[in-house]
């Protein structure tokens, strides 16, 4: 076990050292108790003496002093529980296995409480400017064999492992951008990574990984921040005038198409209009001609029905139809008796004598 978990369990065993000693018992249970508290302090001291418990988030490197195989072994242990030879002969060390945080900042209140921290990079511009940049970098151990063997145990991962590296890599990569680059965003970022990719070259050989370099935050001295303040202001102004000369072309193209789109809706209303006049003309022409078409259909029917019943008049049922006409010519006429014969008989079926009777002319002339 490792020195902290070996003084746990022995200040353990000296708390129930104290509760047995408060318990007095007779002779004969006490025999059989006390061997079986000799066989139980026993197995704890060998517990303690030999194994050492690898947590989950731990890789575990195992040191081999005394023996055949002498040296740091190349096995990797991961949580558990591994047999280790007391004394000095064989002595395992804990690295993590989790992500690392490394957090380069002048303001440690608002780093991670976890993290290691390092001042802030100290970096000069392309332009000859200074700057201090919070930078949080991301990493885990790889390959611990190789953290080990090149580095150290411990915390060596740390002071001789990645923060040597990490202003180097920041200065050589963000050193590139000017003053005003480092509000560029995109800019920015695109160092960064290449400041994980930098330290990556120099680091996996030595089995620790660079996840993730980000830039939090970066100040100038307070009269560099006052200028670029000042010409971001200038260069804002600008922009807002250009936007507002823009907004006025727009604005003007705008009002042209709303102009031109009104006459061009004028213009198809009044085809509009044109097409609805000419369709009611169509209509109106030819509901006429319709009309005059069955005017003329009901003149030619009534034609033919006088023709139909002057025929049928000449036919051999005309005088029985005469006939029938002249007694509702004589329904409201007294009964008197006149001669049929003769020439001055009547015969009220002769119409020419009838009409000559009554001296009434033909045609309707009277």
């Amino acid at each position: 076990m490792t020195v902290n978990q070996k003084e746990e369990f022995l200040d353990y065993l000296n708390k129930l050292k104290d509760r047995f000693i408060l318990f007095t018992m007779p002779p004969k249970v006490a025999g059989p108790l006390n061997i079986l508290a000799v066989v139980v302090v026993l197995a704890v001291i060998a517990y303690i003496l030999l194994f050492v418990y690898v947590r989950p988030d731990e890789y575990g490197i195992k040191v081999v002093r005394i023996g055949i195989e002498r040296g740091v072994q190349k096995q990797v242990y991961n949580a558990g529980l591994t047999m280790v030879l007391p004394f000095g002969m064989q002595q395992m060390y804990l690295l993590p296995r989790g992500i690392q945080v490394l957090e380069l900042t002048n303001s440690p209140e608002t780093a991670a409480k976890e993290a290691r921290k390092d001042r802030a990079a100290h970096i000069q511009t392309s332009d000859g400017f200074f700057v201090d940049v919070d930078v949080s970098m991301l990493y885990h151990i790889k390959d611990p064999y190789l953290v080990f063997t090149t580095i150290g145990p411990g915390t060596l991962y740390e002071d001789n492992g990645i923060i040597p590296k990490a202003e180097p890599a920041l200065k050589e990569t963000l050193g590139k951008l000017t003053t005003e680059e480092f509000y560029n965003s995109p800019k920015r970022v695109q160092k960064a990574e290449e400041a994980k990719a930098r330290l990556n070259s120099e680091l996996n050989g030595k089995g620790i990984e660079v996840d993730q370099v980000l830039v939090r935050y970066f100040i100038y001295s307070p009269e560099i921040q006052k200028n670029i303040e000042e010409k971001k202001l200038q260069d804002q102004m600008v922009f807002t005038n250009q936007s507002a000369a823009r907004a006025a072309k727009e604005e003007a193209e705008l009002k042209k198409i709303v102009q031109e789109g009104v006459v061009i809706a004028a213009v198809e209303l009044e085809k509009g209009k044109a097409y609805v006049t000419r369709k009611i003309a169509e209509k109106d022409l030819y509901v006429r001609r319709k009309k005059a078409e069955a005017d003329l259909q009901v003149q030619l029917a009534e034609a033919e029905r006088v023709r139909l019943r002057n025929e049928a008049l000449q036919g051999a049922g005309s005088e029985r139809m005469v006939g029938l006409k002249m007694a509702e010519v004589y329904r409201g006429l007294d009964i008197i008796i006149l001669p049929s014969d003769g020439p001055d008989g009547v015969n009220p079926l002769n119409l020419d004598n009838t009409l000559h009777l009554f001296d009434v002319r033909k045609g309707g002339g009277q």
